[in-house]
């Protein structure tokens, strides 16, 4: 059974968290990314639960009512402060002193390769779901001209008119796109009645005017870790898939899955909760 509840880190930043499993159990954080919200997870929750975990699935800084700062201010976006809202969460769900293990997808993705590389002794283990390491990223982009076509969005995303667009038509843009990635009409409406209003969208966006055009650099990581990519992914292609495991310097399984597009755990939860259950069982907290 999924809890709903309200974590605030410090004041001001109140996060909506989804939960299952027992309190004291290993902790599993997981992170979305853009264009979906912590319902990403929901048929993973109980699964891990099941398997006796705690799951915990936020919906992270902007996509959260309260902890939603002015996205007109890009710097209260900065990485270096969503990476502390994932850790401060870790620590309100009692793993300030325990290891636990992280899960990230797209844009949740880029900040667990980041918390895995500069604080390795705080994870028993890392997944990835559709987010290359950015090192592999950074090469992709600069020797496959395929994947500057597929990362068209992070340019457009700066245009100050891109929310306005997204959300036009009933957030066409979004509906299309889920369901040229599998994703079902019904995971979709959830993560619109998260993320499809103007305030929302605009401080969801604000994650990548911060960065800029600018990619952080970061080095090989050395936590265990399942990277799950979909062939069918229309953001990563496979080179940058296939150079991820260069930079894990740790025990790593690659898992590609044949037809599968961005939003893996929408489109076969099934398959992806056996693939994290197994690995999180491989490596215990």
């Amino acid at each position: 059974m999924i809890e709903d509840r309200r974590i605030e880190t410090q004041p001001g930043l109140a996060f909506d968290v989804s939960l299952a499993g027992p309190p004291d159990a290993p902790l599993v954080l997981l992170l979305h990314g853009f264009a979906v919200s912590r319902h990403l997870y929901d048929a993973q929750l109980p699964a891990l639960a099941a398997a006796g975990f705690l799951a915990a699935a936020p919906n992270q800084r902007g996509y959260s009512p309260g902890a939603r700062p002015d996205p007109a201010r890009v710097a209260e976006y900065d990485i270096e402060l969503l990476i502390g809202d994932a850790l401060a969460l870790a620590d309100r769900l009692g793993h300030r002193d325990r290891r636990f293990h992280l899960v990230g997808h797209d844009w949740g993705g880029s900040l667990a390769w980041d918390i895995a590389f500069r604080f390795p002794d705080r994870l028993a283990s890392l997944t990835m779901l559709s987010r290359p390491h950015p090192a592999a990223f950074a090469r992709a982009l600069e020797e496959d001209p395929g994947q500057a076509h597929r990362s068209r969005h992070h340019k457009a995303f700066q245009d100050p008119e891109a929310g306005g667009r997204l959300l036009a038509n009933d957030a066409e843009w979004i509906r299309v796109r889920h369901a040229a990635n599998g994703v079902p009409a019904a995971a979709t409406a959830k993560h619109l009645s998260v993320l499809g209003s103007p305030p929302a969208m605009e401080a969801a966006l604000a994650w990548y005017r911060a960065r800029g055009k600018v990619y952080r650099q970061t080095g090989p990581v050395k936590v265990p870790t399942l990277f799950i990519w979909g062939d069918a992914d229309d953001t990563v292609g496979r080179m940058a898939a296939e150079g991820t495991g260069a930079f894990v310097d740790a025990p790593y399984r690659f898992e590609v899955l044949p037809g599968v597009g961005h939003y893996a755990p929408d489109q076969v939860p099934d398959r992806v909760s056996a693939l994290l259950v197994e690995h999180l069982a491989r490596h215990p907290a």
